[in-house]
């Protein structure tokens, strides 16, 4: 397969107001592409979000975007996007940790928003195709069809937060940092050499729209406190906990237990039941995960494979590869892992690769422990 032909295209720039974002549309114009940057307005209300060119949803970014589009010498736009990213990311986000899960609101953004309501109301517009500064490499076979493949550079590969999106949208995308092996102090020199004023812009690695940073504070400002019990694996009561979504699976900090387990180690959190408002710690062992089931499975620029076939699976945007079996019946996704896992939660997406390609992207519903104890 190649890289996509660079054929003139009608681009719409997603511009965040980083680097990443800048330097794409600027190879995009550069490439002979007709370029239209254009910033999302994800907050009806820019300054309860993150401040300081920390996030992508500030008052500050879109100004940023605006005068690298300008430096580029690309039309801009601001589009509002804040209702629909608050009820497709903020409170899917609230509510999946309401139901004791743990969700990536970076996958939810990337197939809700900029490649759902953005592609869709760029494709109304006559656009060809949306450009982002993500790092992933979409190739192009004899037939047409596309796929996706992790970046050149492993070290900034971006695909796993991709996986979500289907034929259709990829066929839409284009990433132009994807097949450049650079590192990121190479991106920010081109970006000076561009005289783009972003060049020396932090990245932004928390939450967008958790204004500091405080996860737990943001839940339970909205969900309230709670009372409930943080008991063993036996089922004996440790300590009391204020809520249930305060906590992730593989959690050790924080968990406040007055007396240390008979074995002297440290406990992790291993089970969240918000039926019950119940949260199970135990030793660290007992974070081995052996197999799991996923819902929701989408399928990157293909169709779902047909029986079982060994895959590597990625469960983290930062974690590392591991090597699975992975098989699709009824709908669901069963996966069985060649060696344990730990700090697997319910929520998460796993995504599964054949090589470099990225094959398709599943919720997590349920996770099989070492012992044979079913969690989730």
């Amino acid at each position: 397969m190649t890289q996509t032909p660079q054929r003139p295209l009608r681009v719409l720039a997603a511009m965040s107001g980083g680097v990443d974002s800048a330097v794409a549309a600027a190879r995009a114009a550069e490439a002979g592409h007709d370029v239209t940057g254009v910033h999302l307005a994800l907050s009806a209300n820019p300054q309860s979000f993150r401040t300081g060119a920390r996030g992508c949803c500030t008052i500050e970014d879109s100004r940023d975007a605006r005068r690298a589009a300008d430096v580029i010498g690309i039309p801009f736009y601001v589009w509002d996007l804040a209702e629909r990213f608050r009820e497709d990311v903020v409170e899917d986000f609230i509510a999946e940790y309401e139901a004791g899960r743990t969700p990536n609101p970076c996958l939810r953004c990337n197939e809700k928003i900029k490649f759902a309501a953005l592609l869709d109301k760029a494709i109304a517009l006559g656009f060809d195709a949306v450009c982002t500064g993500h790092y992933a490499t979409v190739v192009t076979g004899p037939d047409g069809t596309r796929e996706l493949h992790r970046a050149s550079d492993m070290a900034k590969d971006q695909s796993y937060v991709l996986g979500v999106l289907d034929e259709r949208q990829l066929a839409h995308a284009m990433f132009p940092l994807g097949d450049t092996l650079t590192t990121k102090d190479e991106i920010r020199a081109e970006a000076e050499r561009r005289d783009l004023a972003v060049a020396k812009k932090p990245d932004s690695h928390d939450i967008c729209f958790i204004a500091d940073g405080d996860t737990q504070g943001f839940l339970a400002a909205r969900l309230g406190s709670a009372e409930g019990d943080i008991v063993d694996e036996s089922g004996a009561k440790v300590g009391t906990h204020e809520g249930a979504h305060g906590f992730t699976i593989g959690q050790r900090k924080g968990l406040r237990i007055g007396h240390p387990a008979p074995d002297g180690k440290p406990r992790y959190v291993l089970d969240i039941s918000p039926v019950d408002n119940t949260v199970t710690v135990g030793p660290v062992a007992a974070l081995d995960v052996t197999a799991l089931t996923a819902i929701r499975p989408r399928w990157c620029g293909g169709t779902a494979p047909v029986g079982p076939g060994a895959y590597t699976a990625q469960l983290r945007a930062h974690g590392d590869e591991t090597a699975v079996t992975a098989e699709l019946i009824d709908g669901t996704l069963h996966v069985s892992f060649a060696e344990a896992v730990r700090g697997v939660a319910p929520g998460q997406a796993i995504v599964l690769y054949d090589g470099t390609r990225v094959v398709g992207s599943a919720t997590i519903a349920t996770t099989v422990r070492r012992a044979g104890a079913l969690a989730g």
